[in-house]
Order: C-alpha cells, then structure tokens, then sequence
C-alpha cells in the first residue's frame, strides 16, 4: 500500500521535473542525439570525466548521509530529502563544462523551485491548528483533554513526508479527549523559542511532537536529554505509536470520556426531580 502511494506521487509534477533535473547532466551526456546538440565538441558525449565522476561519488555520500540524518524511511522521502543536494551538484557540473549552460541550469533551477514547491497533504484528517499562543491557552482549558501536537515548517522536506502520517494517526485515534493539534512555527518563531524548537534551515528537530497531558509536557519527541543533546528519532508510523504509547492512551481516553455540560445538568436534574417524588 505504502508503495502505491510513493507511486501516486511520483507522478505529480514536483517530482519527476525535479527527477529530470536531478539526472539532467548524466542524460545530457550519456544519450547521443542529446550529447550532440548541447555540447559543440562532440568528443565529450557519451562519457564521464574523473572529474565528473567525483563530483558524483561526493554527491552520493552526501545524499546517503542526509538521508539517515532527516530519518527518510521511504523511496519519495529519500528523493524529497536529496532533490536540493542532486540539483546543486548537476548546477557544478554545467558550470564545469559549459559557463552558459550552468547559467542556464541555474536559472531552471530557479523557475522550478518558485513555480513547482513541493506538494503538501491534503487528504482527511482531525488536526486542529493553531496559531501563535492560541495552543497554549486551549492546553489550559481543559486539562482532562490530551494533545498531540507537531511543530513543523512548510519548507522543510521531513515535515512535508510526515503529514500524512501525522493525518492518518489522527483519523485512527481521534478522540473528544484526545486531539491532534499542528503549530506552523515557520509563520510563528516565537512559539519555537517558547518550546525550545530550533526552527533554522540547519535544524535537526524537525519536525518536533509533543504529547500533553494535564496541560503539560508528557512526551517529546525528537528528545533532549540532561546534557543538551538531541535524540535522532525517525518518524514512521510505527514508531510515532511506541513513543507515545498512543494505542493505551487512546484506550484511556474513550473509557474516560468528556461529559458534556448539558448531560450533567439532565443528570442533576433528574437526581433532584427523584428527590421530590420520594418526598
């Protein structure tokens, strides 16, 4: 299922353009008719330099490296992840064989990133969001009710492939007292820094989940400890389950459900009426 899904989304526009930037140079070179009319010396086609081939081992290291480090579990979130490190190394290689073809590159590069942003969820889900300290005041309010909640950005590659686990979670256990909440801290920075969140290009806790309970911090993950450093937490469905002990708190929260102030007034009532008639 998860491999149709990947399949589905390949096919959108932002992947397999930038699919074609990605491979751009390599196609450029290794596919005749096209090698031909690129590059005016028609020696050049068909083959790869040491030099090229450098490039393109470093490439791979890189990609492999920040790969593990954002956590990708799957194909397009390894793809989602590497995009940016695979299109800045094609944009070296047309610069080192052609001036104006890298000024070319790097123009496309560009466009595509302005016109094609990468595509966000939008499927069924049961996620409130909030903004600026609307969250901590609806925390407060009722501190029977149980939050979960993702601090992301819109342009972070991990927060784009974890928000339709995050919508899938909140669609199975969605409850009156156990809700799912989602704080862009992109567009609110000052929320960041109230929940210690580092929202920088270089951020390693993104995205960052935080269970509340009693209207105040349970669980968090990714997790800091004593000494200031930063757990690695790789946010699969599964493992989003386990760490938060999701499947026992739901079972908790529906056999502890909110009564409704209009069931306990009819409740009073009645017990009062009863009084009556047994006097």
């Amino acid at each position: 299922m998860a491999f149709k899904n990947d399949l589905k989304r390949l096919a959108m526009p932002y992947y397999w353009v930038n699919l074609l930037l990605t491979f751009s140079y390599i196609l450029g070179k290794k596919i005749v008719p096209i090698c031909e009319l690129i590059f005016p010396d028609k020696t050049e086609c068909g083959e790869i330099d040491m030099r090229e081939s450098e490039i393109l081992f470093f490439l791979l290291i890189v990609v492999v490296m920040r790969a593990r480090k954002t956590g990708s579990m799957s194909m397009v979130s390894y793809l989602s992840s590497s995009f940016i490190y695979t299109k800045g190394a094609n944009l070296i290689l047309w610069f080192y064989s052609d001036t104006k073809l890298g000024i070319a590159y790097g123009a496309i590069f560009i466009l595509v990133g302005l016109l094609l942003p990468e595509p966000t969820y939008k499927g069924p889900e049961n996620v409130t969001y909030f903004r600026g300290t609307d969250l901590e005041e609806e925390i407060k309010r009722d501190k029977r009710i149980t939050w979960i909640v993702t601090f992301y950005t819109a342009w972070n590659p991990s927060c784009v492939n974890f928000a339709p686990i995050f919508a899938e979670l909140s669609n199975q256990y969605g409850l009156e007292n156990l809700r799912f909440a989602k704080v862009d801290i992109g567009r609110f920075p000052e929320v960041a820094k109230r929940f210690r969140i580092d929202d920088s290009s270089l951020s390693r806790q993104l995205p960052t989940v935080i269970l509340f309970k009693d209207a105040k911090e349970h669980i968090r993950r990714p997790d800091i400890d004593t000494s200031n450093k930063l757990h690695k937490f790789y946010f699969s469905e599964d493992n989003v389950k386990a760490a938060f002990d999701l499947n026992n708190i739901y079972n908790e929260s529906k056999n502890n459900p909110l009564k409704s102030p209009k069931k306990s007034k009819k409740l009073q009532n009645g017990t009062e009426d009863d009084h009556i008639k047994s006097e």
